[in-house]
């Protein structure tokens, strides 16, 4: 049986790189930036509650947010990130399936963004590392943020000044008052401390890990993989350093090591929208792939144009086919319609006859 090749034709185009900002990131990334200004206003009582000395944390998370927006927009108008975007909301709110999407949204988010289940697949020792830095740096944050913003604070209770409460958004909680020197009192004042201790250990497990595995020493870089882990590093160290300053060195270099963990802090959040961090925020929009997977497995699915054998899910292909043309992809031909609707086994076969065409020898 003599099989005829088929051609493909593929026309590649480069776009030459445009260096302007993007408007709609820019746009989305002053609301965003503006409503967190207007929140630290209020929610400090009118800057009552705003301590000055954590101005500078305070306009760093400003510009880390607009950073973070903005790349995130831009992110999301990519065709592939747009289209998975697109779908994820379409099935999620899909008629007769919400609430059920509901509940497996809650049970993928505790297992994908929580658990962390999938690396723990990979190694036990990466999972590890990922799980301490995770409940760290979430720990640190909803302990620095809101103190930075005004949001919280601690007041002594009049009748009894050894007793601290917590003053949320300019309201006395004084329900939450506790004895200064209990162990309720030694964890709130030593929360820091903990979070910090958390990611040092992650930190010394994922250098660690990456000075050992023979696959990470090859494709780690430096800028992108060892940097935010240094910038963690210096910023819990310097933070327990400050505790370290006052109970056991009566108050020593205190002044310095401020400085030096306020400037780590900084650094730590004006490079958190351009490192490898990110990845944080991009991991929650993978609850649209997450659907996308489970709807294309549920549903029909996709026949090679040659061979007739399922493949892919239907929506898949017709999605693929969708978003290649604008990224300068085209897979049109004659005989297949397009080389989405060939199986990977039979593409490999057609690519070695056209070999075999092309070099002038009969195909035995």
């Amino acid at each position: 049986m003599q099989t005829t090749p088929i051609q493909v034709q593929d026309s590649i185009t480069v776009p030459l790189m445009d260096v302007t900002l993007d408007r709609r990131g820019v746009v989305a990334g002053v609301i965003f930036s503006v409503v967190l200004l207007v929140l630290v206003y209020f929610g400090s009582n009118q800057l009552r509650n705003f301590d000055g000395a954590l101005a500078g944390y305070c306009f760093c998370t400003v510009f880390a947010l607009f950073g973070i927006v903005y790349r995130y927009a831009v992110w999301l108008q990519r065709p592939a990130t747009q289209q998975y975007w697109k779908r994820g909301w379409e099935l999620f709110w899909k008629k007769g399936h919400r609430l059920q999407n509901t509940g497996r949204f809650f049970a993928l988010a505790w297992e994908k963004l929580l658990e962390q289940r999938f690396i723990r697949r990979r190694s036990k020792e990466r999972w590890l590392a990922h799980q301490l830095i995770f409940w760290g740096c979430v720990l640190a944050i909803l302990v620095t943020f809101p103190l930075s913003f005004g949001w919280l604070h601690f007041a002594s209770l009049p009748e009894r000044p050894d007793h601290y409460y917590m003053v949320l958004f300019g309201m006395d909680l004084t329900f939450t008052a506790f004895a200064a020197r209990s162990f309720i009192g030694w964890i709130y004042f030593h929360m820091l401390n903990i979070a910090a201790v958390l990611c040092i250990a992650g930190v010394i497990l994922a250098v660690g890990r990456r000075m050992r595995d023979e696959a990470e020493i090859t494709t780690q870089r430096f800028d992108n993989d060892m940097i935010p882990l240094i910038l963690l590093f210096a910023v819990s160290v310097t933070g327990m350093m400050l505790t370290v300053s006052n109970m056991f060195m009566e108050g020593k270099f205190y002044y310095w090591i401020t400085t030096t963990h306020a400037v780590t802090v900084m650094l730590w959040l004006l490079y958190l929208p351009f490192g490898k961090f990110f990845h944080i925020f991009q991991r929650i929009a993978n609850v649209g792939v997450w659907f996308y997977k489970a709807a294309g497995e549920a549903g029909e699915k996709g026949k090679c144009a040659r061979c007739g054998e399922e493949y892919i899910s239907l929506m898949q292909q017709n999605d693929l086919k969708e978003i290649l043309p604008p990224l300068g992809f085209n897979y049109q031909h004659e005989q297949a319609e397009n080389w989405q609707n060939l199986c990977p086994s039979c593409r490999r076969k057609l690519m070695t006859l056209n070999q075999f065409r092309v070099t002038g020898r009969e195909f035995m």
